[in-house]
């Protein structure tokens, strides 16, 4: 079956703050920076631009580190990848994940030398720095072009379309239009329309009317929009489109396929974690699965994800971290008043951020400064004696109380002590953890001085 020419594919990837979206901005003569939260992008995007009659596909792949996993899928379904390095700032860590990502997809590559109009810009040094990262270019003994960039100016733009049309055609990037659909989701999510799926087609056509799957979830397609949300009849090789018709969210990074209604297999789920000790229980939920599965995969050493999930916090949530004695952290997710109060009134703890980093920043510092290094509290509500020691009877106000823990020994809010629990038990059985609400006593070592209305503490150091 004879192929023709499509629309190349192009993921952009690079440095936090090196201009991607700010160059696409240009070169689609549109304002999609302004509107990205924070100035960082925080989905993936598709978008059509046409230069001298010859189209071509861009995927705006998010730069920061948390979103490497969706980058990565980025770059498989792209066939061609724009590094941009910022001239002034040159090669930064990103920048050589970003290489190593290149490589690893063995896909052609053009390095684009940003914000040349400052006066800080350095190209030469740039090029010794990336020619250290193996990166050969055009008459250095490589073939990888590199173009410079004003994004702010509009310089270089037409000469990096006609480089991107040039390595396309020297690679032969061709689709067939009748063979079977080959099609990658790039961004899924829910809004008042349903369940929509981004994706980009490689070959093939999605049509429709069409019935489809993505690792197992079913569909038909109620309707479909190219990249400029116009309502379209069927999408074929080298275009992106954004998908109605999934019954369930379809991860990022699963084919498409059409006819094959495989069993519906759940993707998110809510992971009842166990909490070793030295672990921190967490509870995240972001906008969509691409954010989500950024997130899990940030999350700092010492945090433990009891639960996850796509969508707004909910009062199940709620109920979840208060059982697990875990704090909410959303990204990019709703919350709504009812479920605010609920928190409230069961001192549940929610932050929400819309900028991924500054998330993963709290965490750093909260773990740092011993915040979130409690895992519950329980209030002695009696006392009394037993094999010449005493037992502080005990009822948790707040997390969990484990018999492995270490414990603070609070008096009037000051520290006392730190303990070790010897001897945990609930109507005489030998117990190793208490919940929220229940009641239990405890012999702990050394055996400090302890009254009614005392509290323990228990914490992760």
């Amino acid at each position: 079956m004879k192929k023709a020419i499509r629309a190349p594919i192009v993921c952009v990837l690079g440095h936090v703050d090196h201009g991607k979206t700010t160059l696409l901005d240009a070169i689609r003569a549109t304002n999609v920076a302004s509107k990205e939260a924070g100035g960082i992008t925080q989905g993936i995007g598709a978008s059509v631009v046409t230069t001298k009659g010859k189209s071509i596909t861009f995927i705006d792949t998010p730069g920061h580190a948390a979103f490497s996993s969706m980058r990565s899928r980025g770059a498989k379904v792209a066939d061609i990848a724009i590094l941009v390095v910022d001239a002034s700032a040159g090669v930064k860590p990103q920048t050589i994940e970003a290489i190593q990502l290149i490589k690893s997809a063995k896909i052609p590559f053009i390095v684009a030398l940003t914000k040349i109009d400052l006066p800080s810009a350095n190209i030469e040094e740039v090029k010794g720095q990336l020619t250290k990262e193996e990166i050969l270019f055009e008459g250095r003994g490589g073939d990888t072009p590199i173009v410079p960039v004003s994004a702010k100016e509009s310089k270089g733009l037409s000469d990096l379309l006609e480089t991107i049309a040039l390595v396309s055609e020297v690679n032969g990037v061709k689709g067939e239009i009748d063979s079977p659909l080959e099609a990658v989701i790039i961004e899924s999510a829910k809004d008042k329309r349903g369940t929509v799926a981004s994706i980009v087609v490689r070959g093939g056509r999605i049509k429709v009317g069409d019935q489809i799957s993505a690792e197992g979830i079913p569909g038909k397609v109620r309707a479909l929009f190219n990249d400029k949300l116009e309502r379209v009849l069927e999408v074929g090789p080298g275009e992106p489109a954004q998908v109605l018709g999934f019954e369930n969210i379809p991860p990022v990074g699963a084919r498409v396929e059409v006819g094959a209604l495989n069993m519906p297999s759940k993707f998110v789920s809510q992971m009842q974690a166990k909490v070793e000790e030295g672990e921190i229980p967490i509870l995240i939920k972001a906008k969509d699965l691409g954010s989500l599965e950024a997130l899990s995969g940030s999350i700092p050493q010492g945090f433990k994800v009891i639960a996850k999930g796509v969508g707004d916090v909910n009062e199940s949530d709620v109920l979840n971290a208060k059982a697990s004695g875990a704090r909410i952290f959303a990204f990019a997710s709703g919350i709504s008043a009812s479920v605010v109060k609920l928190a409230e009134t069961e001192g549940v703890e929610v932050e929400k951020f819309e900028i991924i980093y500054e998330l993963i920043e709290k965490l750093e510092k909260l773990f740092k400064k011993g915040e979130l290094e409690v895992f519950g509290k329980a209030e002695i509500v009696t006392s009394f004696p037993f094999n010449n020691k005493k037992v502080a009877g005990c009822k948790v106000i707040s997390g969990r109380i484990a018999k492995k823990d270490n414990l603070i020994l609070m008096k009037d809010s000051k520290e006392a002590g730190r303990v070790k629990i010897s001897s945990m038990k609930k109507e005489k059985q030998e117990i190793v953890e208490a919940k929220t609400g229940e009641e239990f006593g405890v012999i702990f070592e050394p055996q400090l001085d302890f009254v009614k209305g005392d509290v323990l503490v228990s914490v992760a150091k």
